[in-house]
């Protein structure tokens, strides 16, 4: 199922038939003006990475797989831990250090509702390592046409 990112227009698609068949590390599906829904998937072993967003609050759902949600206040102290599996969701409060981790025999499929928006629209990247790229390249910003927190910390991730 192609999604397109329209932007910050009415859209409306099979959320769930487009997660289980997204075979990319993240997907851009919309852009809104104050929050935004990419499409992940994560292959077996492997993690979303663990980092923390000081000025975004996150909300991921799994539609396939198993993982274990991690989180914390510090990123050597993650007080949280609980196994998720399909139909589970994982609420991350911006400023708290989170990783989830796939445990599972299958790629984990998911998505995330970002709030405030993070990513460019539309941006697909296949792997970690491309969207890690992206990411000190400049080339993954919010569009100008979003609303950003007036002074915006820098995301962190663990080394």
């Amino acid at each position: 199922m192609a999604i397109t990112d329209v932007g910050p227009r009415p859209s409306s698609f099979d959320l769930e038939a487009a997660t289980t068949g997204n075979t990319n590390y993240r997907a851009v599906a919309w852009t809104g003006r104050f929050l935004q829904v990419t499409l992940m998937s994560i292959p077996v072993g492997e993690s979303i990475g663990l980092e923390m967003h000081p000025e975004t609050d996150q909300f991921l759902r799994l539609d396939a797989g198993q993982g274990r949600a991690e989180m914390g206040p510090a990123a050597d102290r993650l007080t949280f831990e609980q196994e998720v599996t399909d139909g589970w969701c994982v609420l991350i409060p911006a400023g708290t250090w989170h990783n989830v981790t796939n445990t599972g025999q299958e790629p984990m499929r998911l998505y995330a509702v970002y709030a405030p928006v993070h990513h460019a629209p539309g941006k697909v990247q296949p792997t970690a390592e491309d969207a890690e790229r992206d990411e000190h390249s400049g080339a993954d910003t919010p569009p100008t046409w979003s609303v950003q927190p007036a002074q915006a910390d820098p995301d962190r991730h663990a080394d």
